[in-house]
C-alpha cells in the first residue's frame, strides 16, 4: 500500500494537493487526529473481517485543527513503524507574507484565529508544527508556486519510483528567487561563466544544446559535475545505512535558467548510469521567459 501522511501550514495548498492525490487514485481522509492514524491504517490494511477493502494507495490529512492531539503525531508514526510499513511525510508550508495575502484574498478564516490575529495565528501555527516539520520526507514551499507547479512538484516529489530503495532529488534553481527549503546540499555555480552575456544564447535555457557547447568550453563546467558526482556516489551510500529515503540537492545559478539547469541535467545523467534512482527538477527555468522575450 502506498501510504501518505499531507501534513504543513494552513493556505499553503493542502486542498490542492489533495486534489491531485484524489486524481492519483488516492483515498484521502482529512482533519485525522494523529493518535487514531495506527488504528486506521491497520484497519484499511486488513478490512473488515480480514478482507481487503481494495484501496492500494492511502493518504491521511493532519494539521493544527488537530489543535491538542498534535502531540500525539510522533508517537502514531511509531506505532506505524513497528506495522513494518514504508510511508511518507509531505509538509507544505509558504512564507507568512504570502500567507496572510491568501487568507486575505479567500477572506477564509485561520484554524487557529479565534481569539488572536492573523499574523499571530500563523506564528503559533508555525511553532505548533515544527516537530512535525522536522519529521517530513518532503517539504514543499509554495511560496512561488501556483496551482500547477505545486501538482508538478507533488507529481515527482511524492510520485517517483522508489524501488531502489532512497531517491535522489536534483533540483536546478536560481539564487534570486531563494533557496530550496529542504536540500541536503546546495550547490552555487554562478562560478561558471554567464550565457545570458552571450546575446544568441540569452534566450535559450541549460537544456539547449548550445548552452552545453558553451559551457564546456570551460574545463571547470564539466569538473565540477565530475567532482559533485563523485562525492554523492561516496555519501549517499552512508545516507541510505542511516535509513534516509531520499536526498535532496540544489544546484543553483543567478536567475535559475542557464549554468544550474546544464549542470544538474548532468550530475542527473552522471548519477543514473552509477544506478542511482534520480528525479529532476528546474524549478525557476521559465520565471524569466517573459522579461527576456520583451527585452528582444
Amino acid at each position: 500500500m502506498e501510504l501518505i501522511f499531507l501534513t504543513g501550514m494552513s493556505g499553503a495548498g493542502k486542498t490542492q494537493a489533495v486534489n491531485f492525490l484524489e486524481d492519483s487514485g488516492f483515498f484521502c481522509m482529512d482533519n485525522c487526529p494523529p493518535y487514531i492514524l495506527p488504528d486506521l491504517v491497520n484497519g484499511f490494511i486488513k478490512g473488515t473481517g480480514g478482507e481487503n477493502f481494495g484501496i492500494s494507495k492511502l493518504a491521511f490529512v493532519v494539521d493544527c485543527r488537530s489543535r491538542e492531539f498534535l502531540d500525539g503525531f510522533e508517537d502514531a508514526m511509531s506505532e506505524i513503524d513497528r506495522m513494518g510499513l514504508v510511508y511518507k511525510i509531505v509538509f507544505l508550508e509558504a512564507s507568512d507574507p504570502v500567507l496572510i495575502g491568501r487568507y486575505q484574498q479567500t477572506r477564509r478564516k485561520h484554524p487557529l484565529a479565534g481569539k488572536m490575529s492573523l499574523t499571530d495565528a500563523i506564528r503559533e501555527e508555525r511553532s505548533m508544527l515544527t516537530n512535525i516539520r522536522a519529521m517530513a520526507d518532503n517539504v514543499i514551499d509554495t511560496t512561488l508556486l501556483n496551482d500547477y507547479m505545486l501538482r508538478e512538484q507533488l507529481k515527482r516529489l511524492i510520485l517517483e519510483d522508489t524501488s531502489s530503495g532512497l531517491s535522489v532529488f536534483i533540483e536546478s534553481f536560481g539564487f534570486k528567487y531563494g533557496l530550496p527549503v529542504d536540500c541536503d546540499y546546495v550547490f552555487d555555480v554562478r562560478f561558471l561563466p554567464n550565457p545570458y552575456y552571450v546575446p544568441e544564447l540569452k534566450n535559450l535555457t541549460g537544456e539547449d544544446e548550445a548552452i552545453g557547447e558553451y559551457l564546456k568550453g570551460f574545463p571547470e563546467s564539466d569538473e565540477f559535475i565530475s567532482k559533485t558526482s563523485d562525492m554523492l556516489e561516496y555519501t549517499i551510500p552512508f545516507f541510505m545505512r542511516e535509513g534516509k529515503g531520499r536526498v535532496h540537492v540544489g544546484i543553483g545559478c543567478t536567475g535559475g535558467r542557464h549554468r544550474s539547469v546544464y549542470c544538474a541535467i548532468n550530475l542527473s545523467e552522471k548519477l543514473k548510469s552509477l544506478g542511482f534512482n534520480v528525479v529532476l527538477n528546474h524549478r525557476d527555468i521559465g520565471k524569466e521567459e517573459k522579461r527576456y522575450s520583451q527585452d528582444t
